[in-house]
């Protein structure tokens, strides 16, 4: 018998971490739509854009508004994953080679570990510090190329918005959502507020929007419906079952969907090295799923169970690594 509960809490487990990568799969088609599609010099439009229409529409198919200290908590957690993250990412791609930003973007587990050790009392493990430096180095082998070039605000904006995900999926974990509130409610809370945010923001700092085209308007809604409401929906889902740390190590999906677009689309090859960045990226990304065992698995389990419950995994939803 406990060995079919395993069976199925496992395929359980896979069919989550599944559904969560496909988020920074839609993050990995970012770079080529907004150079394709959108508008050129207009980050905080973008960011606006591709928040606040999402956070509304998710908003009303809810129909919930939080309740109590939850509207502080929304707010806080909109900030961080939304208000205070999109502009930043917007302006490190701006200002650096794409394999520099996504490089950067690689340490995210490591900082996930670190806050995750301050945050929830969760010690991180050996395994999931040797994971996060290897998936760092296989990020690096397979995106930068030796001509890149450095920009201090590029780097400045890329470094913060990483340590500011960060923070923001810890805190995610942690809080959980109120009973009786589903991931779309809690996800348009947090659109709504960064997006709140960005919009007047865009105003001033950019003035009124220039006239959108076609190509431009189907830039957003692919951004907005798909790269940013389900995709947030689905990456808080697996925050909240997997665990912070196993989370942001389906972070990694990102750089190697952005190579696979490159390949397909632009007619990129990859080298050896590359092809060895590639490897060690994804072994990083498996081992960075495996369960934890010992104290770290229970402290994770004690922050797991002050969340909602969810279907058969509510006991099985401890993280790899005991650490996104």
């Amino acid at each position: 018998m406990g060995g079919v509960l395993a069976g199925k809490a496992s395929a359980g487990r896979i069919g989550v971490a599944a559904a969560a990568a496909l988020a920074p799969a839609a993050w990995g088609t970012t770079y080529l739509v907004t150079t394709e599609l959108l508008p050129d010099g207009r980050p905080m439009l973008l960011a606006a854009m591709r928040a606040l229409p999402a956070g509304v529409l998710l908003l009303l198919l809810g129909r919930k508004l939080p309740k109590g200290r939850w509207w502080g908590r929304a707010a806080i957690l909109g900030m961080l994953n939304i208000g205070f993250f999109f502009p930043l990412i917007f302006i490190g791609a701006y200002h650096l080679p794409g394999g520099v930003a996504a490089t950067i973007g690689a340490i995210q587990p490591l900082l996930v570990a670190g806050f995750s050790a301050l945050v929830l009392g969760v010690r991180p493990t050996g395994r999931t510090l040797v994971a996060g430096g290897v998936g760092v180095v296989g990020v690096g082998l397979l995106v930068l190329t030796g001509g890149a070039t450095l920009n201090g605000l590029g780097l400045l904006a890329m470094v913060t918005a990483i340590v500011i995900m960060a923070l923001g999926t810890v805190l995610t974990r942690k809080w959980g959502r109120p009973e009786g509130v589903t991931m779309l409610d809690l996800t348009a809370w947090q659109l709504v507020a960064g997006g709140l945010f960005l919009a007047p923001l865009a105003a001033v700092t950019e003035g009124a929007p220039p006239a959108l085209t076609g190509a431009n308007w189907a830039g957003f809604a692919y951004l907005g419906l798909f790269g940013t409401g389900l995709a947030y929906v689905l990456w808080f889902r697996g925050i909240e079952q997997l665990g912070a740390g196993p989370a942001s190590f389906l972070g990694l999906v990102n750089p190697l969907v952005a190579t696979a677009g490159g390949i397909i689309v632009l007619d990129q090859t990859l080298t050896a090295m590359q092809i060895v960045g590639l490897l060690l990226a994804l072994g990083a990304l498996l081992v960075g799923q495996a369960p934890a065992r010992g104290k770290g698995k229970e402290a994770e389990r004690t922050v797991a169970e002050s969340a909602p419950a969810t279907a058969e995994l509510t006991e099985e939803r401890i993280p790899a690594g005991a650490t996104r």
